[in-house]
């Protein structure tokens, strides 16, 4: 298995996910989104299996490879939050943000080599990189929240209820986000004997979590207007984006512990 065979499952996935958001607007029952969505990601998980066989290591390694652990847990954070508090836009939105990185990885795959350095052997690594993704995916789906009520704030009936919605998601992100930092730090000590470096990647990895921390203290605290708290929410998620893709671009970063692709 190889990314040629990578369009094949996406495709299925995709459509699968698309019908799912389709009737979910139009079904008041959640039994056929949720298992149109839950067939679209086992044939997504099955590629991903396919290709963690294929490469004879975790399909972690690369940029490419990150957008598809992205694109999964996407849908995955849509349907949790399809299913607890039944928004039937969410199913949507998720599906539209996991097809854009599936087309990157499509139009551009990433070079992908079966040699690990040392460091990325570490049973710390696998768990570390995939709750990152999973947080990842479910700050994602709650900035499409702040978006959506930022412009349609005049609008929503129940806006108690999104603002709910909207917390308990970012106390699920975080709380990933900071177990990843943890088992982060333990595959650090393992592999090169400290915890903690401060590399770019580190210190924006910090600026993130103290940006969702931020967000969580303003709104326990009341201090912040609704629709200052979502955009307290999107100035985190761009810190998040930092974190992940404009730290690469930092000249610093070039001999970070973090810059995993080698030709």
């Amino acid at each position: 298995m190889n990314w040629d065979h990578f369009i094949y499952f996406a495709i299925g996935s995709v459509l699968l996910w698309v019908i799912a958001s389709v009737l979910a607007f139009k079904s008041k029952k959640k039994i056929a989104p949720t298992l149109l969505t839950l067939a679209g990601l086992i044939i997504f998980f099955s590629f991903i299996l396919a290709l963690w066989q294929s490469l004879e290591r975790p399909p972690l390694r690369t940029m490419g490879e990150t957008r598809l652990w992205y694109s999964f847990f996407l849908p995955v954070a849509g349907l949790i939050t399809y299913q607890r508090w039944g928004y039937k836009w969410i199913l949507s939105f998720s599906t539209i943000l996991s097809t854009v990185f599936i087309i990157v990885n499509i139009v551009k795959p990433d070079i992908h080599n079966k040699v690990l350095m040392p460091a990325l052997q570490s049973p710390w690594f696998a768990p570390h990189v995939i709750i990152y993704m999973f947080s990842y995916a479910i700050l994602g789906a709650v900035t499409l929240v702040a978006i959506y009520y930022i412009i349609r704030e005049k609008k929503i009936s129940d806006k108690n209820k999104i603002m709910n919605m909207t917390d308990n998601l970012v106390y699920v992100g975080t709380a990933f986000i900071t177990m990843g930092m943890l088992m982060g730090a333990i595959w650090a000590k393992a592999a090169w004997g400290h915890y903690w470096s401060w590399d770019p990647k580190e210190t924006w990895a910090a600026a993130t979590w103290l940006g969702y921390l931020l967000y969580i203290h303003y709104r326990l605290r009341g201090r912040s207007t609704n629709k200052n708290s979502m955009v307290l929410l999107l100035f985190a998620f761009l810190l998040l984006q930092m974190c992940w893709y404009g730290v690469n671009y930092l000249p610093s970063a070039k001999g970070s512990v973090h810059a995993y692709s080698t030709n």
